[in-house]
């Protein structure tokens, strides 16, 4: 026999006493489907406690791994898209940037900051997927290049984090010749001696692969991250062939040779660290 029993049938509870559990308290990892409290992938460097899948961050939260206690100074952080070709496609383009940087908060696609990572003196580029598809123009070069040139001044490192779809349609020439500015302005950090490390995460595809995200001292990527210039499809289709299993993973294109290792986001900061220390001056950085 039950211990309750309802006594009145047809009871209904008003919507505005019913208890749902808040938005994003609960994450679903799309690669084995675990769910998991979201603080707890937040605590584990957004990676899925189960299978170790890397969820797909911003610049905001690599700059909270990354430098100590969250502090730096952002460099250049009011730049923001011209339209040099007055283009339209369903849109204008400035409609579209002042849709983008209301929705992610975000000027565009990259920002760059100057603090210390494990006491060691740093600057860092971190391109941000969710404004256009972290699509290169005139500003993400423009970026790179005024963060390039304040590296040669303080004599720091450089760590450029890379997710985009490549270059800005909208943009059009102006957007590929950010692809041979970046790549002369890190010829230049080269000659003054001072190290580029380059962070491929998923996606990193056209123009920016074509560029300065295969340019570093060291290429590292992030475990299965999409590295690529054309898309598995194009390339499928114009090969007229199946491509290798795991194509344009980041473990693939290490076994080919395009990368020197591939790190877990929690060891990210304590890896970047050991490897500044060996390349560093003693007298500087590097301790």
């Amino acid at each position: 026999m039950s211990w309750f029993i309802r006594q009145e049938k047809g009871i209904q509870t008003p919507t505005s006493q019913k208890k749902e559990s808040p938005d994003g308290l609960w994450y679903k990892c799309p690669s084995c489907k675990k769910v998991m409290l979201t603080h707890e992938l937040q605590a584990n460097y957004y990676t899925c406690l189960n299978c170790n899948y890397h969820e797909k961050i911003g610049s905001a939260e690599y700059f909270a791994i990354l430098f100590d206690n969250n502090e730096f100074e952002e460099l250049n952080p009011n730049m923001t898209s011209a339209d040099p070709l007055k283009f339209v496609d369903s849109k204008d383009y400035p409609t579209r940037i002042a849709e983008a940087q209301k929705k992610t908060g975000l000027k565009d696609a990259i920002r760059t900051a100057y603090g210390k990572m494990n006491s060691i003196d740093i600057v860092i580029a971190c391109m941000d997927f969710e404004f256009i598809g972290g699509s290169m123009g005139s500003v993400v070069g423009e970026k790179i290049a005024r963060a390039i040139d304040f590296c040669i001044e303080k004599r720091l490192p450089l760590l450029i984090i890379s997710r985009s779809g490549g270059a800005r349609m909208m943009e059009a020439g102006f957007s590929l010749m950010q692809m041979a500015k970046t790549s002369a302005k890190l010829a230049l950090l080269d000659k003054a001696g001072l190290p580029y490390i380059s962070l491929l995460t998923d996606p990193t595809t056209g123009g920016v692969t074509a560029s300065f995200a295969m340019l570093g001292d060291f290429n590292i990527a992030e475990p299965n991250a999409l590295i690529g210039f054309a898309g598995p499809r194009v390339i499928r289709e114009t090969i007229g062939r199946d491509l290798p299993s795991g194509f344009q993973t980041a473990e693939f294109v290490l076994e080919h040779g395009f990368l020197d290792f591939i790190v877990h986001r929690k060891d990210l900061k304590d890896e970047l660290t050991s490897l500044l220390k060996m390349i560093l001056p003693k007298n500087g950085n590097g301790k």
